[in-house]
């Protein structure tokens, strides 16, 4: 846009440290830490127990079966949608406005704030249930990669959906219960639209531990993913472009 005078570094940087202090409520993040530990406490229930057979696979289970089909989408549909959806209702998106500035700095911004606040609240307690598991030696690194993949991937998305709906917690939630819950088991086609399917494929390439929908390389477990949040930063970006905030 002519006449737009803010270098987009400037205006990255501005947006994610006025966001960031907008994400950042006692409430949110004590809510989603408890989610978190309540995974890390079935870890270790599952890792202390001696009526497991296979405690790696019973390890990989919880991690895949909690970590990434709760707490990794969650805690960044939450964060992600409020990121500007918050910013729109209590009037910091047309603060920014005023500032001659473009718009996909303001997305991009908002991502990272996202990203800021989401990636301790998954990492934290997703690397202390493999701890806990007894397996952290062969599940830790498997866990933080896909962990990390994963918020990347549904926190660009989640702020898209921020941006084309009304009630996006309701529609995200409507994504990762019910198209990655139970529509994506039954085919390879909806698999592939199910981010939780490559986070997964990344523990089973990085564990040899077989897990639902993990049937995807290593490389596209990571590649498709970061491909997604791009796209669904560049989409946000021109939906932005075109919203009027005031």
């Amino acid at each position: 846009m002519s006449g737009r005078s803010v270098s987009p570094f400037a205006a990255i940087g501005l947006t994610y440290r006025l966001l960031l202090r907008q994400l950042v409520s006692r409430g949110r993040v004590l809510a989603l830490l408890a989610v978190g530990l309540a995974v890390a406490a079935v870890a270790w229930a599952v890792g202390s127990s001696s009526d497991v057979t296979d405690p790696l696979e019973a390890s990989v289970g919880v991690i895949a079966g909690l970590g990434f089909t709760v707490v990794v989408p969650v805690v960044s549909l939450v964060f992600a949608t409020a990121a500007l959806g918050d910013a729109r209702e209590d009037g910091t998106l047309v603060y920014l406005w005023l500032r001659p500035i473009d718009r996909w700095p303001v997305v991009v911004g908002a991502w990272l704030a996202a990203l800021t606040v989401s990636l301790p609240l998954t990492l934290g307690p997703l690397a202390l249930a493999a701890v806990l598991s007894g397996e952290a030696g062969t599940i830790f690194g498997a866990t933080m990669v896909a962990s990390i993949v994963g918020v990347v991937a549904y926190s660009a998305v989640f702020l898209l959906v921020g941006l084309l709906v009304k009630n996006p917690i309701v529609w995200g939630l409507g994504y990762v219960l019910i198209w990655e819950g139970v529509i994506s088991a039954f085919g390879s086609s909806a698999a592939q639209l199910a981010i939780s399917g490559y986070t997964r494929s990344i523990v089973t390439a990085m564990t040899d531990v077989d897990v639902d929908l993990g049937d995807q390389s290593l490389a596209a477990g990571v590649i498709v993913p970061i491909l997604v949040a791009v796209v669904a930063l560049f989409v946000a970006a021109r939906r932005l472009d075109g919203m009027d905030v005031a």
